[in-house]
């Protein structure tokens, strides 16, 4: 399955269309913040920033310094831009080649991330490398041998099976991460609210910020549409639209 160039048409919607609302932007940070050592201020690694959707809040919570390494120079060009913070620096790397020191961070965030690394042994050595003993590494992802009911699946049933392709399994990714010193302290479900109504979810939809439409053929995403237009209409009394996900949360050993 082909690679995605964030830079070619992503980087101009990516913001608007995976925006978070800020009580769930909130509460996730609070979910990281329960996983992380203790200790504040923590140096935090936001691995695959993007356009620096968490990386100002990381720095609020847990003080600083907070890396974002983003590998596309026009998803980081607006992180800078629109996601700036004095206690952040964005920098151009990657999972398999994180620009920091040995031993430089306590904690480590890959949301959406792990899907997109070829090579997820080399990631895990270079992630156990930047970090301290007892540090920690969070993975939101999804694992295919554990896959929620997204929203989404309703009306673009073939996203479903280009997941269950792109997204790692649970346990040899257990294994390889255990193979770099990082063992399990456990895999979290967590709800989210993704958009205050069906409307808005359409509306942040149709931007396609989202990998998995470039996946998608044009006439699976129109029909997509259609199927979701329908469903805007009937709504009769606007609802959230929520999903699962798992956090991942892994530890160095000491």
């Amino acid at each position: 399955m082909r690679e995605v160039n964030y830079d070619e048409r992503q980087h101009r919607v990516y913001a608007r269309a995976r925006a978070l609302p800020p009580e769930t932007l909130t509460e996730w940070v609070h979910v990281f913040a329960r996983h992380a050592p203790p200790r504040r201020p923590l140096p935090v690694l936001d691995l695959g920033s993007g356009t620096g959707r968490f990386t100002p809040a990381l720095a609020a919570e847990f003080g600083g310094p907070v890396w974002g390494v983003e590998p596309f120079d026009r998803m980081r060009a607006a992180a800078e831009q629109h996601a700036a913070h004095d206690q952040v620096t964005y920098l151009s790397g990657s999972a398999t080649a994180i620009p920091l020191p040995d031993r430089s961070c306590d904690l480590a965030l890959l949301f959406l991330v792990l899907h997109h690394v070829r090579d997820h042994a080399v990631a895990a050595a270079e992630i156990a490398r930047v970090l301290r003993p007892g540090g920690r590494v969070l993975i939101r992802s999804l694992f295919p041998d554990r896959m929620p009911a997204l929203p989404w699946y309703d009306y673009f049933p073939g996203i479903r099976l280009i997941d269950e392709q792109v997204f790692p399994r649970l346990d040899p990714l257990l294994d390889t991460f255990a193979a770099a010193g990082l063992r399990l302290v456990t895999v979290e479900r967590v709800q989210e609210r993704i958009a205050t109504s069906l409307g808005e979810y359409e509306e942040k939809l149709k931007l396609r910020g989202s990998s998995a439409f470039e996946r998608l053929t044009e006439e699976e995403i129109a029909v997509g549409f259609e199927a979701l237009e329908a469903a805007v209409r009937a709504e009769r009394s606007p609802r959230p639209v929520e999903e699962e996900s798992d956090l991942l949360v892994l530890e160095l050993a000491e």
